[in-house]
């Protein structure tokens, strides 16, 4: 997370403290997810940012200087859902490591398709230094994420490297969405399905078939 901090001090992006400013910061995410969700192809500014959501265009460069500090700051707003996603529990308890795998991309898969707008950000062609930092950042806070749940439920104890290997197993991941993107303007279950079977492939070259569960850790 602070690592997200520098990159949004970095794009310029003045987040606001008081619920008023808040509540308009968001309405400018909405109207541009709006904006990217209707019109895929097309380029935005912060002056269609501002009449789609209704709001005088200085008071848009109160928070973001340029187009590239808010999408900065969507992707953001993507990262933390995705996050969120990542963390929440798994009902029932995974059988393996290989369905922790397979169900977790499958939902982070059908939240990306439920938002058009974060594929583009995190998939398309074009996007900022910025956008593909945080996305890149994102990546390696989920891979953390990914590998503590792993040595949660099972034993990894022979694994020094888990994280590394789990970290590559994202980008393989990344790469076989970037692809169904740029096909479908999606993720297809075919792809998915996959992304699965290469995920889990790589990650068989490191680690036993099967493991011994372990009791999960009390928070």
């Amino acid at each position: 997370m602070d690592q997200e901090m520098h990159v949004a001090r970095r794009a310029g992006i003045r987040e606001p403290q008081r619920q008023r400013g808040i509540a308009r910061f968001q309405q400018l995410l909405d109207a541009t997810e709006v904006i990217l969700t209707e019109a895929p192809d097309s380029d935005i500014s912060l002056a269609v940012v501002a009449e789609a959501a209704g709001v005088p265009l200085p008071s848009i460069y109160h928070f973001f200087p340029n187009k590239d500090a808010i999408l900065v700051a969507l992707a953001q707003r993507y990262h933390q859902a995705l996050s969120a996603l990542a963390q929440k529990p798994l009902d029932p308890p995974p059988g393996s490591w290989q369905e922790i795998i397979r169900r977790r991309q499958m939902d982070g898969a059908a939240y990306l398709n439920r938002h058009p707008a974060a594929l583009r950000l995190f998939m398309g062609a074009g996007v900022s230094a910025e956008v593909r930092t945080l996305d890149l950042q994102g990546n390696a806070s989920l891979s953390a994420i990914r590998t503590a749940e792993f040595r949660r439920w099972f034993d990894f104890s022979a694994v020094p490297d888990l994280e590394h290997r789990i970290g590559l197993s994202i980008g393989i991941m990344d790469g076989i969405w970037a692809i169904s993107w740029s096909q479908h303007r999606c993720i297809t279950e075919g792809y998915l399905t996959e992304s699965i079977r290469a995920s889990t492939c790589y990650l068989r070259c490191f680690l036993p078939e099967i493991l011994p569960a372990r009791e999960p850790i009390e928070k």
